[in-house]
């Protein structure tokens, strides 16, 4: 799932969150929007039972995927499109 608020000027916080153990192990987020580095915007354990990162993004078009433990890639059912290339955001 992917959540979004404009912030004071051009910029967006988008919180993408996944469940607690789907998958299993530690997930990062990686995309355009930090040259596909894993581990960089690694998903955490929040007290309601999700994991979550938050990113403040300028207008654009990104994509992005999940990267699980092992290498397992997924992408996002509610990002604006799921491509060949990942899942994509237009903000």
């Amino acid at each position: 799932m992917i959540k979004r608020s404009k912030l004071f000027g051009n910029k967006t916080r988008v919180t993408f969150c996944l469940p607690r153990d789907t998958p299993e192990g530690p997930v990062s987020v990686v995309g355009t929007f930090n040259d596909w580095q894993p581990g960089l915007h690694e998903l955490k354990v929040r007290k309601d039972g999700m994991r979550t990162v938050t990113l403040r993004l300028d207008p654009g078009h990104y994509r992005f995927r999940y990267l699980a433990s092992d290498g397992v890639w997924m992408d996002d059912d509610h990002a604006d499109a799921v491509g060949p290339q990942g899942s994509e955001l237009l903000l």
